[in-house]
């Protein structure tokens, strides 16, 4: 049974499902995924887009080691156009990556949760970052983020709940998101969609 046939058991979800199916991937380097991820907040797909290949053309070309990103000084970070705070974030998870050992076996082995309580210690690494990297990167099928904004609208827009307070809305997000298990992920990669009018 595919995802869509599951989520289509949630008749509002249903309408807004459409025709595309989407896949989930693992990509590997799990650690310079979630450096990249720090990169691109609060940035455009655009400018993230660009950015990241400056920060690749450091190394050229190659995907960089945590112990290759901490070599270079924050100077030489800071002129590919990451603010001062980016770049101690991007440091933080290159140090924290080598002094745990952090590696894309052991974090496949981890459930989500564990993943989550495991690296949102690095400063500048919040829970939403870590759920993107599952998302997007582990290829979880079963992520829900709370706390993003675009889910937040679109559930809010879907199932009537606009001008409800945030704390009772999350409680609702998370009743209606409940029917979607075991493919949360799935159903927030629509939501996205439907919201920007794809």
């Amino acid at each position: 049974m595919s995802y869509i046939e599951h989520l289509q058991k949630d008749k509002k979800l249903a309408k807004y499902l459409g025709t595309t199916v989407h896949e989930l991937q693992f990509h590997e380097n799990i650690p310079l995924r979630l450096m990249a991820s720090i990169m691109s907040q609060q940035l455009s797909t655009k400018v993230a887009a660009v950015i990241y290949k400056r920060f690749l053309d450091l190394f050229d070309g190659e995907e960089p080691t945590p112990q290759q990103v901490l070599a270079k000084d924050h100077a030489t970070l800071r002129a590919i156009g990451l603010s001062n705070a980016k770049v101690t974030y991007v440091q933080n998870v290159a140090r924290f990556c080598i002094e745990n050992e952090v590696t894309d076996k052991k974090l496949l082995e981890m459930s989500n949760e564990a993943i989550i309580d495991f690296l949102v210690q690095i400063k500048g690494v919040g829970q939403w970052t870590v759920e993107m990297l599952l998302m997007f990167t582990l290829g979880r099928a079963d992520v829900f983020p709370l706390d993003d904004l675009g889910i937040q609208q679109a559930i809010a827009g879907i199932y009537n709940l606009e001008g409800v307070d945030k704390k009772a809305l999350k409680e609702k997000m998370l009743k209606v998101a409940a029917k979607w298990k075991p493919y949360r992920t799935y159903a927030c990669i629509h939501l996205w969609r439907w919201k920007d009018g794809e």
